[in-house]
């Protein structure tokens, strides 16, 4: 049985014959699990918050596909993952590194439960060494990402934005902390402009 480690949303492949994956995923990515989900028979969540947990779950109840049947929630902490050592073919993470205190220990995490030749993909804000692409980024979060979740309550949750990608690492310096972690090959891609930033790492 092969298996999947998921915390973004990388590209899917077609199903293949007599393929069983469990994936491991952030609790609330309902977008990717409508991909993932008929392509593995396997789907673990992860996340740090029960709350979180118990709305995927019910989400999941009232989804009518066969496909999410296969769906299971795990409760767990990124820098201490519940499993076993070379348990995953492939990991994802979704806006969750720039998140950790300690990233190098996550990157670790990710290696240890990744299988010999396996990958891992980390999508996240990218922070553009180009002026330009900030100064674009700062305007659209400011503008235009605050603005509607404020009309949601939850203005004061994506205030940290900003600071947090100014705080967070360059797509080299991601690279050199993937390899640091023990990775073979890390290769930093950026998406959407420039606004986003995707990290492919094999172990």
């Amino acid at each position: 049985m092969t298996s999947v480690l998921q915390f973004s949303f990388p590209p899917v492949p077609r199903r293949r014959q007599q393929q069983q994956q469990p994936i491991l995923a952030s609790a609330d990515r309902q977008a990717l699990f409508s991909r993932i989900a008929p392509v593995y028979d396997n789907v673990t969540g992860l996340d740090f918050s029960r709350e979180q947990l118990q709305i995927a779950s019910s989400r999941q109840n009232i989804q009518s596909k066969a496909c999410y049947r296969n769906l299971k929630w795990v409760e767990g902490d990124a820098l201490d993952l519940p499993f076993s050592d070379c348990y995953f073919d492939a990991i994802t993470m979704g806006y969750g590194l720039r998140n950790v205190i300690d990233k190098y220990k996550a990157m670790k995490e990710v290696y240890r439960v990744l299988k010999p030749g396996s990958k891992a993909s980390i999508l996240d804000f990218n922070k553009s060494t180009d002026e330009f692409r900030t100064s674009i980024q700062g305007w659209m979060i400011d503008n235009i990402v605050v603005p509607v979740a404020a009309g949601y309550g939850l203005s004061k949750e994506y205030q940290y934005l900003k600071s947090s990608i100014q705080e967070f690492l360059t797509g080299e310096e991601l690279e050199h902390l993937a390899l640091k972690a023990g990775f073979s090959s890390a290769k930093h891609f950026e998406v959407g402009g420039g606004l986003m930033g995707n990290l492919v790492a094999t172990r």
